[in-house]
């Protein structure tokens, strides 16, 4: 997924080969997403993350489902 105009998501080059994470963390977004559709809740998720606000887990996954949404039509 790209994840370019994502506020949330950053590539350092020196951090993760370069890959998107979650500002500030070496948490990648797509782990977030996934586990969420595998059925995890937010606060699973949470629970899972705890650097991560409940704010930025519902970013991510809404701005997944956007992207698909967008590619979809």
């Amino acid at each position: 997924m790209d994840w370019t105009g994502c506020e949330l998501v950053e590539r350092v080059e020196e951090r993760c080969s370069g890959r998107p994470t979650v500002v500030g963390t070496r948490i990648f977004p797509e782990t977030i997403v996934r586990s969420f559709e595998l059925g995890c809740s937010v606060e699973d998720i949470q629970e899972d993350y705890p650097t991560l606000s409940m704010d930025q887990i519902k970013g991510l996954i809404a701005f997944a489902h956007a992207r698909r949404s967008e590619s979809a039509a």
